[in-house]
């Protein structure tokens, strides 16, 4: 055998294990950017892709608990940063992208993840006008659901007792940014439509950046506030934020303070627009009673007297009694005349006498039938013994029984007419009446 003059032999086994363990010692955490390819998400839940640039390509993973950190989805096409360790996969010889962490490339995570659930909802129908419901116009019961110490709450209390003190305000508090806020909400939520004693709800809180509203917009207080039956009027933030909540809510308003102006109206101006209508109402009144009086008069001064009216019905029901009396009798004559017509008429139709009538008829025809079959049948007869009679006469065997007899050739059978048709010696064949006659031609005349 050859001496192998390059050293030390690696098995393959062994090369691998000390390239992975020089690139995992030389690159334990990087940051990486580059955009996502081939994204897929097998059972186990594990997160397997490629982030590429124009020149290159590497493959990648992000496990499962790792994902649970992130605000977003992953989608092919998505350009993120993230930090990752680089380590080589044994089994297949390649190297590959361990991402402990991830954000998108240029927007901030919570950004790209409200856009995604915004797109989400829209899809499911969450936004539909179709399912916005009426807000009531005069709440009985409003149900605050917001921070117990916010200034949002003291905010809606104050405009409720300016517009509308006679409206009863129960309040709801409930963590609005934090750790477990969006259950608290969604679960508040839950807890009013279970009790259905609040006409409408309001959902507020003060400003803040996006951070601090996540909570608003999260996914399972966008679905609490689709499948509640009482209305809901969202005042999250200022003028200018908008969260999910709001596209989701039967109303919104820029502020807290704007939701109270929403969700009541204002007392004194419905007690002067009542007071208006009310007045407007009297005048009205009035002038329908004068109307109505003048018609009154105007009817009085045409009504005919009782007496009057009663003695033209009667002449009415005279006439009417008397036309009716005569129609009546018209019509029991007219058909008594043709009740005695029809009795006449149905003397003369009697059955006995039809069936007489008929039977002579028949013998009638029977007798004709049988003299023309018999006229006929003589004349048939006649005519059957005239033509048997023309039939003997030119039967050719009676004709040879008078003596005459039919002369043909011997050889073809073909009958002499003429006797220039034969020559000497020709054998001539002689039928009788009786027998036949073999001859020969001697001579010749004619």
């Amino acid at each position: 055998m050859t001496e192998k003059n390059t050293g030390h032999i690696y098995t393959v086994s062994k090369l691998t294990r000390e390239i992975k363990f020089l690139l995992e010692e030389t690159y334990p955490f990087i940051w990486v950017t580059g955009e996502i390819s081939n994204y897929s998400v097998p059972f186990s839940g594990h997160s397997y892709f490629t982030i590429k640039d124009h020149k290159a390509v590497i493959s990648a993973v992000m496990f499962k608990n790792q994902k649970r950190n992130l605000r977003f989805n992953l989608e092919n096409g998505m350009k993120i940063v993230g930090m990752a360790r680089l380590s080589l996969y044994e089994p297949r010889g390649s190297y590959q992208l361990i991402f402990e962490h991830l954000e998108p490339e240029g927007a901030g995570s919570m950004q790209v993840a409200f856009e995604q659930l915004k797109t989400k909802l829209a899809d499911k129908g969450f936004f539909d006008d179709s399912c916005k419901k009426p807000i009531p116009f005069f709440p009985s019961i409003i149900s605050i659901i917001s921070s117990g110490t916010g200034a949002a709450v003291r905010d809606i209390i104050n405009v409720a007792k300016r517009r509308f003190p006679n409206c009863s305000i129960d309040i709801i508090p409930v963590k609005v940014q934090g750790n477990g806020s969006e259950n608290e909400i969604s679960d508040a939520i839950t807890l009013v439509n279970k009790r259905l004693k609040s006409d409408l709800i309001i959902l507020a809180r003060g400003g803040g950046s996006l951070e601090d509203l996540s909570a608003f917009n999260s996914e399972a207080v966008a679905t609490a506030i689709f499948k509640s039956v009482i209305p809901i009027i969202t005042g999250v933030g200022h003028e200018t934020d908008f969260t999910i909540a709001d596209f989701v809510a039967d109303l919104r308003a820029p502020t807290p303070s704007a939701a109270a102006e929403l969700a009541l109206p204002d007392k004194n101006h419905l007690v002067q627009r009542i007071s208006n209508l009310q007045e407007s109402l009297n005048q009205s009144l009035k002038k329908k009673i004068h109307s109505l009086n003048q018609s009154v008069l105007d009817l009085t001064s045409r009504l005919k007297s009782p007496d009057s009216v009663v003695h033209d019905f009667r002449f009415r029901l005279e006439d009417y009694e008397s036309r009716l009396i005569n129609m009546m009798k018209h019509y029991i004559h007219y058909n008594k005349d043709k009740c005695l017509w029809l009795s006449k008429l149905l003397y003369t139709k009697k059955p006995e006498k039809q069936i007489s009538d008929l039977r002579q008829y028949v013998k009638t025809l029977s007798k004709s039938l049988i003299d023309n079959f018999q006229k006929n049948f003589q004349e048939m007869r006649s005519i059957y013994i005239e033509l048997n009679s023309k039939l003997q006469a030119l039967n050719p065997e009676a004709v040879l029984k008078r003596g005459y007899s039919i002369s043909r050739f011997v050889t073809d059978k073909r009958v002499i007419r003429n006797s220039i048709e034969t020559k000497k010696n020709d054998q001539i064949e002689i039928v009788l009446s009786k027998g036949r006659l073999i001859t020969r031609v001697e001579k010749i005349n004619g």
